[in-house]
């Protein structure tokens, strides 16, 4: 099934060559940082920790909800990859 990955400008900029949105297929949200990773190499360390999960300071929405790794995809799923913003 396709889904739509958006990611955030921040890990963008440090995976020259990848992209704001790509069009995936995915049937979890493992499946889509497994893709990611093999098209940027390094692109799961940033995203999950040794866990493996996804790190406190990434977070990972499916049509709006945040996930997990095991969340399922539906064919036509978004995607959304960004970094957390703290502050204080």
């Amino acid at each position: 099934m396709t889904v739509t990955v958006k990611l955030s400008p921040l890990l963008v900029d440090l995976f020259p060559g990848s992209s704001r949105r790509v069009e995936l297929e995915a049937a979890s949200v493992r499946e889509v940082i497994d893709e990611l990773d093999r098209r940027w190499p390094g692109m799961r360390d940033r995203i999950c920790d040794t866990r493996p999960a996804i790190r406190k300071h990434m977070n990972v929405f499916v049509d709006g909800d945040r996930s997990t790794l095991s969340t399922s995809l539906r064919d036509g799923a978004e995607v959304f990859i960004i970094t957390a913003i703290s502050g204080g």
